[in-house]
């Protein structure tokens, strides 16, 4: 069996816990054929952003032997790497060698002039960064990974274990990669189309005339709370309300309370075993069919895919 040789790119500050997916991932199964390799700018030790140092087995003259070049995330992202840094995986990228990147280890590679042009992914919080600082490049923040053939992005630490699945899954197939994330207790497989799994969080308002009348609707969210509704209870009329509302929360009434009825079937899903239907209700999404589009069009998964990832399982 020929050897598939895995450079794992660790830069200055590297986040460990993405530098310890690649490791996993690719040295699980002694029977494959992946060598791996954790190498840098210098053949010493890299600095982590936990502060601890890390030992390297390679410098950067290793990326030009590798047919795979991983790049983990790490902590200074909008600092580029060294030009020589730089430099090594561009002409990586020219000779067609495979790279992925996982997290913010997509802002090393677009420092290497490798996402120009291309629509790659990285950690939501971060993709309104990688835009600013490499305008040639488009970011979407729907999906966990995105395989552009010899260039793949990813989302946030999880999303790498997906990403590496996926490649373990391109290069031996379904039946191996499905071993190692039962070795590594992962799930088998989410498609790189999934969305990313965002913070539920709402609209932070800038004012509070409204205040009373949106903690009331989180309340009542199983009503249904129209827009004449609303601004009755806040004693304006509906044209005022949704002229306030936006100008509080950036989003109209619909969106809010749309983003609000997801959050609250999604804390339901994680902490009961309440049906679809039962939960569509009690979020006033009114049937079991609406709430499955809804959740589709939000998050990119069923509820029931989502309830099998996040709920917690009792020991």
């Amino acid at each position: 069996m020929n050897k598939h040789r895995v450079m794992v790119l660790a830069v200055d500050s590297v986040l460990p816990m993405d530098l310890g997916i690649p490791t996993q991932i690719f040295n699980a199964r002694p029977n494959t054929p992946y060598e791996l390799t954790v190498c840098g700018d210098t053949e010493e030790a890299v600095t982590t952003s936990s502060g601890f140092t890390l030992g390297l087995a390679a410098g950067l003259e290793a990326l030009a032997e590798a047919d795979t070049i991983i790049v983990p995330g790490f902590e200074d992202f909008r600092r580029p790497p060294l030009p020589r840094v730089r430099a090594a995986l561009k002409l990586a990228g020219r000779a067609g060698i495979r790279i992925a990147s996982i997290c913010t280890g997509a802002f090393a590679v677009a420092s290497a002039g490798l996402l120009d042009g291309r629509t790659v992914t990285t950690h939501w919080a971060k993709a309104d960064d990688l835009e600013e600082l490499y305008p040639r490049l488009r970011v979407d923040r729907n999906v966990l990974y995105i395989d552009n053939d010899t260039i793949l992005t990813s989302a946030g630490f999880t999303a790498g274990i997906d990403l590496c699945l996926h490649l373990v899954r391109k290069d031996l197939g379904a039946a191996v990669a499905n071993d190692i994330a039962r070795d590594i207790v992962a799930a088998p497989h989410r498609d790189g189309g999934q969305a990313q799994y965002i913070n539920r969080t709402l609209p932070t308002p800038q004012a509070t005339t409204l205040a009373d009348t949106r903690e009331r609707a989180l309340l009542h969210l199983e009503e249904d709370l129209t827009i004449p509704h609303l601004a009755d209870h806040a004693g304006v009329s509906p044209r005022t309300l949704t002229r306030l509302w936006r100008q509080e929360t950036g989003v109209s009434p619909h969106q809010w309370l749309l983003t609000a009825r997801i959050n609250r079937a999604r804390e339901l899903l994680e902490t009961t075993d309440l049906q679809v239907e039962q939960i569509a209700i009690r979020c006033g999404l009114g049937s079991g069919a609406n709430m499955r589009a809804r959740f589709r069009d939000a998050l990119g998964v069923t509820p029931t895919a989502y309830r099998r990832t996040f709920q917690y399982q009792a020991a």
